[in-house]
């Protein structure tokens, strides 16, 4: 269902009493409940004006001492444009808060991008951004070219703006380890030929296109990632995104109108970099994944499959559900229902697509679904802020929201022809890259289960683990693995000691540091791959001390003593580099309570503790002696 003007973050609650929300806001900016009311006020469909009143309202508490949300994480993003964007601030600002991300931005003069670059005493090298977006809009990329150019000579203009662009981008990767956004233009120069403007290759509509087609290719050899405006506007109308009166008026590319939507995209790319994305969908069943109630109308009476088309509308909103859990996206069930007749349609009725294989967790009850989806967060090991909630009931989404304000609820609207759609252009499971872990998560998650079967039959936990057959594999950071170590850096919460965030970037030169230590870790047992489980970033402190900056696992393992299986390999390590003393740091937050004993569990000793709860913890190598687990350990 294409966005309509005023409706572009149509998956969204509409803010009904925005205006009393904002007053009550202002009148409370000195108060710690300020953050948390902007942040649940910005989860709301707001339109331009909404979204300028409230990031006004953001940056007038600027000032306050608890001006920066706790949760949220703080980014800083440089934008660097042909086009004047002053005006898309708001919308981004917004929208990144909605994503958890606080962010500040700063853009240089009109047209001044090469200069504050090429100048190393700018404000931009002063500035050192996190983030780098770089957005040419059409009318500079078309610039000067002819459609009557032969097109040797189109194909060298183009290979001249991308090699500018490169070299941008390469002198900013020089000097800061920071990640670079890549934004395609709108083609929106008007077509010469019409339907066939692809017998005119030189045309300059036709270089936007091929611009377009570059950037992805360059952004897929260099590591960038990608905002596509072009996408939106192809799907929703150019005349949302565009205005050529705003474009020579004040060189405005992107309409202010689709401000809210452009920030929402910016946001989505920012959280999934900094690991934000959703991991779980919770479906509900009547009415959602099929049409009736299955315990009224039984299964041959429910409305899925060929004959109706309601029926193929659910069938295909499964198939695309089924496509997100082979992506990686882990599916799950919470359901007023008997269980019984629940798991019943997804064994037996012919028309189902998706089946019990399919699903993580399976709950189906009459408990209200706030407590269901609590359960279900428990049982896989995630966070409720990890998890998307879709109904058809507009009552059970108000009432999971009120009471689970971190679960997103997209609004999903009344046909179910609509539904993957919505899911879609909700962006809640958007993603930079996709690792090899990820396409074998639902397989995962299956053998979790198996694991819990057999965990629960067992009377002797140390023979139940025996029985596992699990080996470590371990080996240091490397090219192939690096792009799931920097996902499990980013999105890991709960097993995390400090939860250090780290680009691409910054992992690549962590590597080819000879002073530091970076280890992956990949579990194997009877059952199947669990993946890469555990990362561990160290780094020399002087000629006998290793310091481990960055301690985290996965929590689909735990209970399996798989972390004293890591620090034999890494206390190993240290002693064959001649360290004898290892220090680990704990660094509290709101999600990593679990971890707070981690280090006096394995034999440390706390060192030194500060006013905001973070420890020092000291380990003598040379004291070290292997601990009793069952699991066989393998170097790579």
């Amino acid at each position: 269902m294409a966005a309509l003007p005023g409706q572009r973050l149509y998956w969204l609650p509409t803010a009904r009493d925005f205006r009393r929300r904002l007053a009550e806001l202002d009148a409370h900016r000195a108060d710690r409940s300020f953050w948390d009311g902007a942040i649940a006020l910005a989860q709301h469909n707001l339109d331009l004006v909404e979204t300028i009143q409230l990031d006004r309202l953001i940056r007038l508490n600027s000032g306050a001492a608890d001006s920066r949300p706790q949760a949220a994480r703080f980014i800083r993003l440089a934008i660097l444009a042909t086009s004047t964007t002053s005006h898309l601030q708001p919308g981004i600002r917004i929208g990144c808060l909605r994503r958890g991300v606080n962010v500040d931005i700063y853009e240089p003069g009109f047209g001044q991008y090469r200069h504050a670059i090429a100048d190393l005493d700018s404000e931009f090298w002063g500035f050192r951004p996190d983030v780098v977006l770089f957005a040419f809009d059409a009318h500079h990329v078309s610039r000067g070219h002819s459609a009557l150019s032969d097109r040797s000579a189109a194909e060298e203009r183009l290979n001249h703006s991308l090699n500018e662009l490169k070299r941008l981008c390469g002198t900013i990767r020089e000097r800061l380890p920071c990640r670079i956004i890549l934004q395609t233009a709108l083609p929106i120069i008007p077509a010469l030929l019409g339907a066939n403007e692809h017998r005119l290759p030189n045309s300059p509509r036709q270089m936007i296109l091929s611009w377009n087609e570059a950037l992805r290719d360059l952004a897929e050899q260099e590591g960038f990632d990608l905002i596509t405006p072009d996408q939106y506007a192809a799907w929703q109308g150019w005349g949302c995104w565009f205005d050529p009166t705003l474009w020579h008026k004040a060189k405005q590319e992107i309409s202010p109108l689709v401000g809210p939507l452009y920030g929402d995209l910016v946001g989505r790319v920012l959280g999934t970099q900094s690991g934000l994305s959703s991991k779980c969908l919770v479906l509900d069943l009547d009415n959602t994944l099929w049409g009736g109630v299955i315990g009224d109308d039984g299964p041959n009476g429910l409305v899925l499959g060929a004959g109706s088309a309601a029926g193929e509308a659910f069938c295909a909103f499964q198939r695309y559900l089924s496509n997100l859990g082979e992506r990686g996206v882990i599916l799950a069930v919470c359901s007023k229902n008997d269980e019984a007749n629940a798991t019943a349609v997804f064994e037996h009725h012919p028309e189902m697509v998706l089946r019990l294989k399919d699903i993580a967790c399976f709950c189906a009850n009459w408990n209200d679904k706030a407590t269901n989806i609590r359960s279900i967060a428990s049982t896989l090991n995630i966070g409720l802020d990890s998890i998307v909630f879709a109904d058809d009931n507009p009552a059970e989404r108000e009432w999971v929201r009120s009471r689970l304000p971190s679960v997103r609820v997209p609004e999903l609207p009344a046909d179910p022809a609509h539904f993957a759609q919505c899911l879609s252009d909700s962006g809640y499971f958007e993603a930079v890259v996709v690792t090899a872990d990820d396409l074998g998560k639902a397989g995962q998650y299956q053998a979790n289960k198996e694991r819990a079967n057999a965990a629960s039959a067992a009377t002797d936990m140390d023979a139940f683990l025996a029985e596992l057959r699990m080996e470590l594999i371990w080996g240091p950071f490397d090219d192939i693995n690096r792009p799931r170590v920097v996902q499990l850096i980013n999105k890991t919460n709960q097993f995390n000691l400090t939860t250090q965030r780290c680009s691409d970037q910054e992992v690549s030169a962590f590597e080819r540091d000879p002073r530091c230590l970076g280890l992956h870790f990949r579990l194997l047992d009877r059952f199947g791959d669990n993946g890469i489980i555990s990362v561990v970033m160290a780094r020399a402190d002087g000629d006998e001390t290793l310091v481990l900056e960055n301690w985290l696992m996965s929590c689909r393992v735990l209970g399996r003593r798989v972390e004293r299986a890591v620090l034999a390999v890494v206390a190993t390590e240290a002693r064959s580099r001649g360290y004898r003393t290892i220090v680990g740091k704990f660094r509290p937050t709101e999600r990593n309570q679990m971890v707070r004993e981690h280090y006096r569990s394995l034999g440390f000793a706390c060192v030194a503790e500060d006013a905001s709860g973070a420890t020092t913890w000291c380990f003598d190598v040379d004291s070290f002696a292997d601990l009793p687990v069952p699991i066989d350990i393998t170097e790579r």
